[in-house]
């Protein structure tokens, strides 16, 4: 399967503009998405180099997190409402500072260099900045969205009076 990513300005959209930059359709545009599944991948290729005895504990743990990591911004991506959509990036972030826990976990035991794991964290910290970032903007877009409670206190009043 692939998506098709359109120009804007362009399709049947009727937005007209000479900008080169493509509009926005999938979660693999997401920048978040791209610097995350990076991070993924070293994060795997840390877990390969493990001891064996860690196969089926810290290493299978590491692959889950990092998928989980990944995963999570595709099908919030996949969510009709920003709610829905914060709440998976929020699952994404615990997963991505789960795996800097595992990168602790592997300096203290000494699986891995000390400067491959400053580096892999630092690459955590760039994911964890677009991601708080990505946040914001969803959450900005969802109070845009939302309601204003005086449309609810009238309705909560007309309810309070009616007979049970």
């Amino acid at each position: 399967m692939s998506y098709k990513v359109t120009k804007e300005g362009s399709g049947a959209c009727g937005r007209s503009g000479d900008r080169d930059e493509k509009a926005f359709q999938t979660f693999e545009d997401l920048e978040v998405y791209r610097l995350s599944r990076e991070f993924r991948k070293a994060m795997y290729g840390a877990a390969r180099r493990l001891p064996d005895f860690e196969k089926y504990a810290l290493c299978s743990q590491i692959r889950r997190a990092a998928v989980s990591l990944t995963n999570n911004i595709a099908e919030g991506h996949g969510r009709f409402h920003y709610p829905d959509q914060i709440r998976f990036i929020l699952h994404s972030r615990g997963s991505l500072e789960e795996l800097v826990d595992d990168l602790n976990v592997c300096l203290d035991e000494n699986y891995l260099r000390s400067d491959e794991v400053a580096t892999l964290k630092e690459q955590a910290r760039a994911v964890l900045l677009l991601m708080n970032g990505y946040l914001r903007y969803l959450r900005k877009h969802s109070e845009s969205v939302r309601e204003p409670d005086e449309s609810y206190s009238e309705s909560a009043e007309q309810l309070a009076v009616l007979p049970l």
